[in-house]
């Protein structure tokens, strides 16, 4: 037998005996993929495959040339799958933009005689009950958040399964993406060879990764700063209440460095990660950084005045989603921030100071393995993925049954939605 059947042998065999989750983070300027193996017995993945890719082809989060996604997808994914060992075919997308649409919803249904156990058909019913009508027909669902069920009069019921009733009740919430957005999605990553199992908001993946059950009951609210979008999630009570999606980033601070510092974008990126601060420096002083063995030099000041200008816009706006969603300065468990402008200086002490709210750098969690950089906020959308790649191979089999929690993204909805373009 020759060396590459061996391989292919080797290859197929181990990945019939184990399981394994994946996570693709398409951003619009990094896709980040991370591949993990679960455990038979513990259920608990241990990231073995890590890769990143340069992104080019996306606008503010979403799909405008659908070659550049599906490049990307295909580097990073191929360099998560040398370092893992395993051939990946499917996984579970982030998807970003403004026109990601978060809605309300309730509904009824009348479920058998009295002593009828309500099983997941209902659930799956009363989900479809609630939110038709309520999304436009050029939406697609990505995710049906219950808050709070009503049996036979009986309120604030979190999980009906199993009891017994003829009237149930829903108030749920909607998340929901424009069809071309999503189906661009879909094309660039089966253009890479992979299949979705599930397509989840990238702030709602984020949150997944970094926060905690008791941050979820007591109320937080997830800031997703990344290249060309802002992702706002807030939860409050274990569950999902609130999300949008705003039009800036990290790319902004970077094109207004160049722009105010008259350099080029390349080198304005450089000092915004080694030299930036968000809160702004008492006193001045001089920094310089090599490129191209030529040497810049810049004012602290003139740095600090404009980050600390295009941060002002950034926080104004997550502020005013937070009155939106009436939770403005009345967060317990404050902010926690994740994505890679998070990684700037000072940040989490701007936001407390900009919301009034305790602020922190989220950190990543819930998996074995190490890898470097991992636990940073620039994979925790990568990170939620892949954890919640992990939570659908655990749901039951039959309508599916969403976690407590209500954050493991896309369900049958979107699977319905991806299998028109299968045939």
């Amino acid at each position: 037998m020759l060396c590459n059947d061996w391989h292919k042998l080797y290859t197929n065999t181990m990945q019939e005996n184990s399981r394994y989750a994946v996570g693709i983070d398409v951003g619009t300027t990094t896709v980040r993929c991370l591949v993990a193996h679960i455990d038979g017995t513990s259920g608990t993945p241990t990231i073995v495959g890590v890769g990143s890719a340069p992104n080019t082809g996306m606008r503010k989060g979403t799909v405008v040339n659908l070659s550049g996604p599906a490049q990307a997808i295909d580097d990073a994914l191929g360099e998560a799958e040398r370092m893992s060992g395993y051939q990946v075919n499917e996984a579970t997308l982030s998807i970003n933009g403004t026109h990601i649409l978060s809605t309300h919803a309730d509904g009824m249904i009348a479920v058998g005689g009295s002593d009828h156990a309500i099983n997941y058909e209902d659930l799956s019913r009363i989900e479809e009950v609630a939110t038709i009508g309520k999304v436009p027909a050029n939406r697609e669902i990505l995710d049906v958040v219950p808050h709070a069920y009503k049996l036979d009069g009986q309120d604030n019921i979190k999980d009906p399964l199993g009891m017994t009733g003829t009237r149930l009740e829903v108030d749920a919430h909607v998340v929901s993406a424009l069809v071309p957005h999503l189906t661009n999605l879909q094309k660039s990553a089966e253009a890479a060879k992979v299949t979705p199992h599930s397509i989840v908001v990238a702030g709602i993946a984020a949150a997944r990764a970094v926060l905690s059950e008791q941050q979820l009951e007591n109320g937080v609210a997830l800031i997703d700063i990344g290249g060309a979008t802002t992702n706002l999630a807030i939860y409050e009570e274990g569950d999902l209440q609130y999300s949008a999606v705003l039009p800036f980033g990290g790319i902004n601070i970077t094109n207004d460095l160049a722009i105010g510092l008259k350099t080029d974008p390349e080198i304005a990126e450089k000092v915004k990660i080694e030299h930036a601060s968000a809160l702004t420096r008492k006193e001045n002083s001089g920094i310089s950084l090599k490129q191209d063995d030529e040497i810049y030099t810049f004012e602290t000041n003139d740095i600090d005045e404009i980050v600390e200008a295009r941060l002002e816009e950034i926080f104004e706006a997550i502020q005013a989603e937070l009155k939106k969603a009436g939770r403005a300065g009345k967060l317990p468990g404050g902010v926690v921030l994740t994505g890679g402008t998070a990684q700037l200086k000072d940040i989490a002490e701007y936001a407390k100071k900009s919301l009034g709210l305790a602020a922190r750098v989220g950190k990543t969690s819930g998996y074995g393995g190490v890898a470097d950089d991992i636990t940073g906020p620039q994979f925790a959308t990568a990170v939620g993925l892949m954890l919640i790649d992990v939570d659908s191979a655990h749901l039951p089999s039959g309508p599916k049954k969403k976690p407590a929690s209500s954050l493991a993204g896309a369900g049958g909805f979107v699977s319905k939605f991806l299998d028109r373009f299968k045939a």
